[in-house]
């Protein structure tokens, strides 16, 4: 399926995996104006199925690195950027390479009052791991989160406690 074609309509049609998703690997490229923003979610959203255990925080990071990419890079001046989306049995990776900027990307935390500023400290708090790949002054941030396996009950010893 060529997800570059999605128009939020396939919803819970899209199957395969636990989530209802259709797990893979997809590269888009998407013009980088605002309303792009929530197309990329919806792509993530269809890629994991709402039922994935890490949809919703996969669904918040891409809209924060894509929202990043609009905003501060020069591919919300009229140009593009790229999302990848990989999802397997072990976990999601996403990413988003921009146009490039004058100035890296910074995780700089940002005062209660501030409308902004969030982004990268999000990453900070809830992926497993992430980065920022900066070439001939484009970026590329990343993250990957993990399915952690469920904690088993271990069995009582009889006489301990």
């Amino acid at each position: 399926m060529d997800l570059s074609e999605y128009d939020g309509e396939l919803g819970g049609e899209l199957g395969g995996e636990p989530g209802g998703g259709v797990c893979g690997e997809w590269v888009l490229r998407l013009a980088g104006s605002p309303e792009q923003v929530m197309r990329a979610r919806r792509l993530v959203s269809a890629t994991l199925g709402r039922g994935h255990p890490l949809h919703d925080d996969c669904v918040l990071l891409t809209s924060e690195i894509v929202t990043n990419a609009v905003v501060h890079s020069r591919s919300g001046r009229g140009g593009a950027f790229v999302l990848g989306i990989s999802c397997s049995a072990r976990g999601v990776r996403v990413s988003v390479q921009d146009e490039g900027s004058s100035s890296a990307p910074c995780v700089c935390h940002a005062s209660a009052e501030a409308t902004g500023g969030r982004g990268l400290p999000l990453l900070e708090a809830l992926a497993h791991r992430w980065g920022l790949v900066r070439r001939a002054g484009s970026n590329k941030v990343w993250f990957e989160l993990e399915l952690e396996p469920a904690e088993l009950p271990r069995p009582r010893l009889a006489g301990v406690r």
